[in-house]
């Protein structure tokens, strides 16, 4: 029998070639209808014998296209109207492409890829080969609606073969707007620079070298690969920006590229032919396999392998690798010609460092003249296109975490390539409520629009501290703002007087909602999950801005999207020197011992000795007040800690004393054989004392004093007890912190929910042992999901208090 449904289909399925799949498997199961872009998703009328509706439908939901992000189906029955065939239809409604969602990048897809390792396909090493399931989206995009000649493919004229499949809606290619060939696509360039002595042979020109024909393109990667294979650094232009490539297994040439880099210590993260090379060096689970081949393909931190070796300076110290797999055909190919170069050479299997093009701080590179210019005394060739990145990003990282007894979680570290700008769902917001632009954090920057139901965090764009990156927050928010048609009636920023994009936000001639940083980040958690009701939060981190003017970090709060309140929070402790405290972070931990009054125990005595003249100097600056902020961030107590114990004493980053501590604990095959440790470590609670002048949003009930964990600490130090240990039970301690605050905040007020936040939560051990015991005892354990715990949430919290907030007052 014949029926008829109104099929209506919600979620991430527009510009992911869901259209043509659609089509595909009406025609596969004899359907007659059609199917329209929609406001909200896609809306199709199939008509058909009811066995085989059911099975379209089932299709539709189970294997849908990988770039597609099914939320929802709605059917209804309707009157037949007796379609003879079934048709894509376009809407002659504006308002319909422009609202259209516009796909994050993506992998080449599997069928892609095989075309261009197929020697008898016209594609056959075609280094920008892709389809309407993979390849470039919002990188290359201009304007709205989506469509060739609003896109960095404008100047590119298809040729027929490419026009004629770009038309066939049966075909893989159907509205594919990057669609190319050797024939009529862009092609990639050579260029050696000055100087190089990389490569025998390399000539340095200042001519650049194109690949017009296959033979030619194909002669631009085997130069590139034998540069690397040789010793080399090579930058290559990818989806969002350029890499900078060098062999990972050759010592010389790492060392080589964080000098010219200027990046000291953060490790590199490393590109492997696939998942099964990864898993020769790392752990890698089901669903870290899952990550690394998603059409995404982020930067995945796996564990390393016990007995792993690794060239020096590539990720030391730390029990993480950051690896991706290769997401671009020039990558594929890249890799390709050097893994047949290298692979009988090394023990390791063959991988190339694949880090950001940039120096220091600065944004990544993302044109060719721009790369010849700043990254001139860093690469010794270029491995370019003439294909415009409209759009800068950078990769995007992510880890696996246990959220549970057996649950898994993929945590984001940096949310860029792959993900945005694929909005985030606002469920619980009214589709009228007005446009709120939130400027974000000064670190790790990211900014959202709110747009009704659908919140557009933009990418990482990074530290705010520089006049590059301030203008690349500029060109990121004018393209969201463009691209979305969203222009904003409210900014919400932090309530930092001096951060950048605060003074930013004050200059506009718009209504301006401050919001507290700890508290956004603790809004950022609840408007992920859902919640609207009042929570425990826990926002543990570096550095915000408190509402009393002192450096929050450490901090409990009863709060929900509008307000908060200060239930308890660390102890402040002085910061001789301010921001010299946290380059220096011995003169934190005598800070931290000062506050302790534990300058006296024997085991303080070697902090004292490696200060130096500056422990006088640190001294006095605390007694008379000097330039010695207070501070309740966990993130400075763990930097302490891994000074004290000499894990990281210089840091050459942000957060390295904390990572370099977390990696002190090792493998985690460690017993501790003390049963006194737990409770010798604790943090202790006492009451806050307030004023007159005291409010709930500057005073807290309780304090968590660490005196305690610090002594115990140093205890063990005098004690001889291994540094692993002591590293193990410092974070035990905070752990149970924690879990005592629930248990407190429970007993309390009733609440049973735990929101937790901040950077601090992107230390694994910690996370996942807070989860567990929070899971134990009873308690619904809210974390970032969709965005990183660290500050690059923090743009989501604003928006969602200034909107609280709003309401509220109408």
């Amino acid at each position: 029998m014949v029926e008829a449904l109104h099929i209506h289909v919600k979620g991430i399925v527009q510009g992911v070639g869901f259209r043509p799949f659609v089509y595909r498997m009406a025609k596969k199961y004899l359907i007659n209808g059609w199917v329209l872009n929609a406001v909200d998703g896609v809306v199709i009328h199939a008509e058909g014998e009811e066995k085989l509706l059911d099975e379209f439908v089932i299709e539709l939901s189970e294997n849908a296209p990988s770039a597609a992000q099914v939320s929802e189906i709605d059917l209804k029955e309707v009157p037949l109207e007796f379609f003879e065939s079934f048709e894509i239809r376009f809407s002659d409604d504006l308002q319909v492409e422009r609202t259209t969602l516009v796909s994050p990048d993506l992998a080449i897809c599997e069928d892609c890829l095989n075309e261009m390792r197929n020697p008898n396909d016209r594609r056959y090493h075609y280094p920008f080969i892709n389809c309407t399931n993979c390849g470039p989206r919002f990188t290359i995009i201009e304007k709205l609606p989506y469509d060739r000649e609003h896109t960095s493919m404008s100047s590119f004229e298809m040729c027929p073969r490419c026009a004629s499949e770009y038309a066939d809606p049966a075909d893989r290619r159907f509205h594919a707007q990057p669609d190319a060939c050797f024939d009529c696509g862009p092609r990639l360039s050579w260029k050696v620079a000055a100087g190089c002595d990389a490569a025998p042979g390399a000539s340095a020109t200042e001519v650049v070298a194109w690949g017009l024909t296959r033979d030619e393109s194909d002669a631009i990667i085997e130069a590139a690969a034998r540069l690397i294979a040789d010793g080399g650094i090579v930058a290559v232009k990818g989806l969002g920006g350029y890499h900078l490539a060098c062999d990972a297994n050759n010592a010389e040439a790492v060392a080589k590229l964080r000098s010219r880099k200027r990046r000291e210590g953060k490790a590199f993260a490393v590109m492997m032919a696939d998942a099964d090379a990864a898993a020769c060096l790392c752990e890698v689970d089901a669903v870290e396999r899952k990550v690394l081949e998603s059409p995404q393909r982020p930067i995945v931190l796996l564990r390393k392998r016990a007995g792993a070796a690794f060239v020096p300076q590539l990720a030391d110290g730390l029990s993480e690798l950051g690896v991706m797999l290769p997401y671009t055909p020039v990558q594929y190919l890249l890799m390709d010609a050097f893994t047949q170069m290298v692979a009988s050479s090394d023990e390791n299997p063959p991988m190339l460092v694949m880090t950001s093009g940039n120096l220091h701080d600065e944004p990544i590179v993302t044109s060719d003249e721009e790369a010849y210019e700043r990254l001139a005394g860093v690469a010794d060739a270029f491995l370019g296109n003439n294909r415009p990145i409209l759009t800068r990003f950078d990769d995007s990282v992510v880890r696996v975490i246990k959220a549970g007894e057996d649950a898994q979680a993929v945590q984001f570290i940096r949310r860029a390539r792959g993900y945005a700008p694929a909005p985030l769902e606002m469920k619980d917001m009214p589709e009228s409520a007005p446009v709120i632009f939130a400027t974000g954090p000064e670190q790790k920057n990211t900014f959202a629009l709110l747009r009704g139901q659908e919140a557009f965090v933009s990418q990482h764009i990074g530290d705010m501290e520089n006049a590059e990156t301030y203008e690349a927050w500029l060109a990121a928010k004018a393209r969201y703002e463009n691209l979305f048609e969203a222009s904003a009636s409210v900014v919400a920023c932090d309530m930092h007087p001096e951060y950048l994009s605060s003074k930013w936000a004050h200059e506009q001639d718009l209504p301006v909602v401050e919001v507290q940083h700890h508290h956004a980040h603790i809004a950022a958690v609840m408007a992920e999950h859902g919640l609207t009701d009042a929570v425990c939060g826990i926002a543990f981190d570096g550095t915000g801005y408190g509402v009393d003017g002192c450096i929050w970090g450490g901090e409990v709060m009863l709060a929900n999207r509008q307000a908060f309140e200060r239930f308890a929070n660390f102890a402040y402790v002085p910061m001789p020197g301010g921001a010299a405290a946290i380059k220096n972070p011995l003169r934190m931990a005598y800070g931290v011992l000062w506050a302790c009054d534990l300058l006296e125990h024997p085991a303080a005595e070697s902090v004292i000795e490696r200060l130096g003249e500056q422990a006088q100097l640190c001294d006095a600056m605390i007694e008379q007040g000097i330039n010695t902020p207070q501070t309740s961030s966990v993130g400075r107590l763990f930097d302490a800690a891994s000074a004290i114990l000499g894990v990281c004493e210089k840091p050459t980053y942000e957060g390295e004393g904390a990572i370099l501590l977390e990696a002190a604990m090792g493998f985690g095959t460690e017993v501790d054989e003390d049963p006194s440790a737990r409770e010798r470590y604790a943090v202790s609670v006492v009451k806050n004392t307030a004023t007159e002048t005291s409010t709930a949003q500057d005073t807290s009930v309780v304090l968590l004093d660490a005196a305690t964990t610090f002594e115990a600490l140093l205890d063990d130090v005098a004690a001889g007890v291994p540094v692993s240990m002591i590293a193990r039970r410092f974070h035990n301690a905070f752990v149970d912190a924690i879990a005592m605050m629930a248990e407190l905040v429970r007993g309390l007020y009733g609440v049973e929910t735990v929101a937790l936040a901040g950077g601090v939560f992107m230390n694994r051990y910690l996370t996942e042992s807070v989860l567990a015991a929070l899971s134990e005892a009873g308690f619904t354990a809210a974390i970032s999901r969709d965005l990183p715990p660290n500050d690059g949430s923090i743009a989501l919290g604003q928006a969602v208090i200034a909107w609280a907030n709003l309401e509220s007052q109408s």
